[in-house]
């Protein structure tokens, strides 16, 4: 089976690498930043077309936190509609009939229900401060349900909840809370700082789950047959929620990255700044009735995920 993975160098594509690779049956297909710009649709297209993949994975993205997000909303917006509408166009036109898209849970409504359930799709506003991003992955999402209805073709999509893990992006301001924040309480254990200062009021409960889990997910949901997938979703949905089912306030979050990092100080929450959306649990009771489940703790997985951070940095201290 040869598997083409859009965005292999990213933490989610590396992870899928990781997995890949390990199977003799699957011939993975990637294309550098260099060679292949996914924006350029000519360029998407026929890459697709030379290379007829059995398995399309659409992993890449332009993703980062609030900040990232607030300052920079045409790009979130641009970049990753021009993406997944190359990728995912592109494959139907070179006659690929699988395809897997990853989106993610803040498609959903600020304020519906929780856990929230794949039905929540559109059901009322999005949270402002990942608008964009968020309007782009729904249409990812609807291209997929609309392909597959009109032309018969088999692409998927996943709504994973915060991934994190190695290969994460750890800026301190343009990353996601979980990176960012280990960045940050990292480099404040090493100085000895007396406070950091955590964005928001610390209430607002989030969900994490580790990326190994996910790139497990996807494969196990491309190796499901098109019939069992088809009936654990209403008729016409193609989305399918990944998460733990367990959610946490980033006042514990930042405890517990204090704690594995060794800082000491005091934690102060700025309520002048955005808190995002007020909570954010996925609902997973459809892919686990599938059969998969998450099996990676939050515990362990964020001292493996900060272990990894601190032999990078010191790898590139090293190389510098």
């Amino acid at each position: 089976m040869r598997v083409f993975v859009a965005g292999h160098r990213g933490m989610v594509g590396r992870a899928l690498m990781r997995q890949l690779e390990a199977d003799t049956a699957v011939e993975t297909l990637t294309q550098s930043r260099a060679n292949l710009d996914l924006t350029d649709q000519a360029a998407v297209h026929a890459m697709l077309r030379e290379e007829r993949p059995d398995l399309v994975i659409v992993a890449a993205a332009k993703v980062g936190g609030i900040v990232a997000n607030s300052n920079l909303p045409a790009e979130f917006l641009y970049d990753n509609l021009m993406i997944e509408a190359n990728l995912i166009h592109g494959a139907f036109a070179a006659g690929i009939g699988r395809l897997i898209f990853l989106g993610s849970s803040c498609i959903y409504p600020r304020e519906t229900a929780q856990p929230i359930v794949e039905e929540a799709l559109m059901t009322g506003p999005l949270e402002p401060t990942n608008a964009p991003y968020a309007v782009a992955k729904i249409a990812g999402v609807e291209m997929c349900a609309a392909y597959s209805r009109q032309y018969g073709v088999d692409f998927r999509a996943l709504m994973p909840t915060n991934l994190y893990g190695p290969g994460d992006n750890f800026h301190p301001t343009h990353s996601h809370v979980l990176p960012a924040l280990l960045s940050r309480f990292h480099a404040a254990a090493r100085a000895r700082l007396p406070e950091v200062t955590v964005w928001g009021s610390g209430r607002p409960r989030r969900e994490f789950l580790h990326v190994d889990d996910l790139a497990h997910a996807i494969l196990f949901i491309a190796n499901l047959g098109e019939a069992r997938f088809a009936a654990a979703l209403p008729d016409g949905m193609r989305h399918l929620n990944v998460g733990t089912g367990c959610d946490l306030p980033i006042s514990d979050l930042a405890a517990a990255i204090a704690e594995v990092t060794g800082y000491r100080g005091r934690i102060r929450f700025d309520p002048s700044k955005p808190d995002g959306t007020p909570r954010k649990v996925l609902d997973v009771r459809r892919i686990t009735g599938l059969g998969w489940t998450a099996e990676i703790p939050f515990g362990s997985g964020l001292a493996a995920t900060y272990s990894w951070y601190v032999d990078q940095a010191a790898s590139e201290l090293r190389s510098a």
